[in-house]
């Protein structure tokens, strides 16, 4: 790897600049903060990829966190890390990532082990969720009192017109169902051919004709923008990165448009992670605001569900709304 500039970074102290290249100036550790760059990810992710031992990479991992060029995230028994987002180091820090010659075939070669282990990742999601797809709203009711978090579904939706909504990782189509009477059109995301087969059954079955379901990556859509709803059900605590799903769904909303998040807050139920393919132990409030902001909408709400046990999980939503309506309109006020 060769660092060829540090044009652009923010003025920052001597100090800080002398620590950051002292942090990251170490072929192990700048390897860790390119692929830091890439997503967060797990102890266990970043040794397979460097194949080195677990002891060797957490004690980089240590240095860096000690530096402040990375977060530690504890999730039950697992932690992620991702690079720090504000501070005197986050952007030298990225200047040094972006400077990195991504054809040296170290970054290159890492870069394709992480990629695999991600696939690696998203094929067991989808063949767990293959076994389950025909009884998969009967799992859920295992989970939480769905028709509670229905209910809170179609209130934070509201009376408001919704032109077009696209439901994210839309599995047995549940959420087009629900919300069918509020929307004109309605397209559903899923990877799983199975899960799509069950939500074209299920959508015929409710006599629903303005919408349909397709396959698509929800890190990676493909759907444009112009959607006034966009609908993240249950879907953030599979994926290996909660926040490109987010940014994914950002972008595919129209000025003004609206994103609602469901999902499990913190919990430790770690036999969710080895039964049910769970990747993250639910989100905290902060930790989906700051997702939410750094997607470039504005955090609106937030409404925790309680369980009805004391062992059960806690279902939070989250309100977001692109911002780019109350711009035009400030804007407008100042002229």
């Amino acid at each position: 790897m060769s660092i060829i500039r540090l044009a652009g970074v923010p003025a920052a102290s001597f100090d800080d600049v002398v620590s950051v290249l002292r942090s990251a100036g170490e072929p192990t550790r700048l390897r860790l903060l390119a692929l830091l760059s890439l997503g967060e990810a797990t102890v266990k992710d970043l040794t397979e990829v460097l194949a080195q031992s677990q002891p060797r990479v957490s004690r980089h991992l240590k240095l860096l966190t000690e530096a402040g060029l990375v977060e530690r995230l504890p999730e039950g028994a697992w932690a992620y890390y991702r690079l720090v987002d504000e501070g005197p180091a986050a952007a030298l820090t990225r200047t040094l990532i972006t400077s990195i010659d991504t054809s040296d075939p170290a970054v290159e070669s890492d870069r394709r082990r992480l990629d695999a282990i991600k696939a690696a990742h998203a094929a067991d999601a989808q063949r767990y969720f293959a076994r389950n797809a025909a009884s998969w709203d009967r799992l859920r009711t295992l989970h939480v009192a769905e028709h509670d978090v229905e209910a809170a579904i179609r209130a934070a939706v509201g009376d408001r017109p919704v032109h077009n909504m696209l439901d994210i990782g839309t599995g047995t189509g549940r959420m087009l169902t629900l919300l069918s009477d509020r929307y004109g059109r309605a397209v559903g995301i899923d990877m799983s051919h199975d899960m799509l087969s069950v939500a074209r059954a299920n959508l015929a079955a409710a006599g629903i004709d303005n919408a349909h379901v397709r396959q698509g990556d929800v890190t990676a859509l493909s759907v444009g923008a112009g959607f006034d709803l966009v609908v993240i059900h249950q879907v953030l605590h599979y994926l290996d990165d909660p926040a490109r799903a987010l940014r994914e769904a950002a972008a595919a909303l129209a000025p003004g448009g609206r994103l609602l998040i469901v999902d499990f807050a913190p919990h430790d139920h770690e036999f969710l992670r080895a039964d049910h393919a769970h990747r993250r132990l639910g989100f905290s409030h902060e930790q989906m605001r700051g997702w939410i902001e750094a997607a470039g909408l504005a955090f609106d709400k937030v409404h925790d569900l309680p369980p009805e046990t004391a062992d059960g999980l806690t279902v939070s939503l989250f309100l977001a709304a692109d911002k780019r309506i109350d711009i035009a309109n400030d804007l407008q006020r100042i002229a």
